[in-house]
């Protein structure tokens, strides 16, 4: 059964689930209202480069990622929809940050939450859902998750979130406070206050779409490049137009999808890169050194082509900025991406894609294209 259908046959609200509804709101907002915008950093590079590198930090967040937005936007869009009420389980298919951050707005709420995840989720992530109060299914098959979390909210009664279908329209892309007109708010002061390029990473496809929406509506002129690690669909769908291919998946967490998902809003962008995930993780721990706050790997995603951009627009003799993410909090990879014998077990040489970035660093060119 879905939502349409659970909504089309439920009673009209009463007194105390319409005083509940108010509380539940307000709860929510609340959350956001006492916390301070995310801060907007600038990246370390000469002046005399002419263009200028920005990272808005989304790894402060009371969850610790940039997943929390989306969250908030999910809980939020099924509340106003009459599909959460004071008793529904909230359900979710997610062993990442997403899980993580709903687990958080459940237990704000008092309701109970289920990730619905693969049985090889790292013990940090299952550890962080439980801290907020949520409980863990794991199921062999990665492939079955999705099936598994429609499954347990129809036995439960409970309401599937569903990040990968609602996270382009539980989102307002107008403003709002948005990641899209808080990002231009910060960069008002700057000598560049109009990207030239913002590089985002996708999984759901919410924050391509947000981001891609609002330039266009505010008639900015910054084009946005969406990046994507090996083995994900997006890149080879956006460069096919098949929005039916299937892929491995990506092992860069956060970023990728087997899959196009339904969010995904490919008209809105203006490029796509793919990036090796030696590359991911090489710009990862370069980038974690060069700002002493350590940044996850699809962090490093951003990087990699973020800094190639960054080239480009010396290399043209052109002047500007260049803004992206910082998606969650690297300390949540201490046992994989920053762990140099695990990275050895998949196969990752990172010197070659470290050497690329020094140099850029040293002298403003890029020289990955030789890799």
């Amino acid at each position: 059964m879905n939502d349409t259908e659970l909504m089309n046959d439920s009673e009209p609200m009463n007194d105390s689930e319409r005083d509940w509804l108010a509380w539940a709101i307000t709860r929510v907002e609340a959350d956001a209202n006492r916390s301070a915008d995310t801060h907007l950093h600038r990246f370390d590079l000469p002046d005399q480069w002419g263009v200028d590198l920005y990272l808005k930090d989304e790894s402060v967040h009371p969850t610790g990622s940039l997943k929390h937005r989306l969250a908030r936007s999910l809980v939020l869009y099924g509340l106003c929809n009459g599909w959460i009420t004071s008793t529904t389980p909230l359900v979710e298919a997610s062993s990442g940050s997403t899980a993580v951050s709903e687990a958080y707005f459940a237990q704000l709420l008092g309701l109970p939450f289920i990730a619905v995840m693969p049985r090889s989720t790292v013990q940090e992530k299952i550890d962080l859902i439980e801290f907020a109060g949520g409980q863990c299914h794991l199921v062999d098959d990665p492939a079955m998750i999705n099936s598994e979390a429609v499954r347990i909210a129809s036995e439960q009664g409970g309401h599937f979130l569903d990040q990968f279908t609602h996270a382009e329209r539980a989102t307002d892309w107008r403003g709002n406070n948005n990641i899209a007109q808080s990002m231009f708010g910060q960069l008002t002061l700057e000598r560049f206050p109009v990207p030239e390029w913002i590089v985002v990473g996708v999984g759901t496809g919410g924050t391509s779409a947000t981001l891609g929406r609002y330039l266009r509506l505010q008639k900015h002129r910054t084009r946005l490049c969406v990046v994507d690690p090996e083995g994900s669909a997006y890149h080879r769908a956006w460069t096919s137009g098949d929005r039916e291919v299937r892929t491995r998946g990506s092992r860069i967490e956060g970023i990728g999808r087997p899959r196009v998902e339904p969010s995904f809003v490919s008209a809105v962008v203006d490029r796509m890169e793919l990036v090796p995930d030696a590359a991911s993780v090489a710009a990862m721990r370069w980038t974690t050194e060069r700002m002493g706050r350590s940044v996850g790997g699809s962090t490093g995603t951003n990087m990699w082509v973020a800094a190639q951009l960054v080239a480009q627009l010396r290399a043209e003799g052109r002047t500007g900025s260049v803004a992206t993410l910082i998606c969650d909090d690297g300390r949540r990879y201490a046992r994989t991406y920053y762990s140099d014998e695990w990275v050895r077990t998949q196969g990752w040489d990172l010197a070659p894609y470290t050497e690329v970035l020094e140099a850029f660093a040293a002298t403003g060119e890029w020289h990955g294209d030789a890799l």
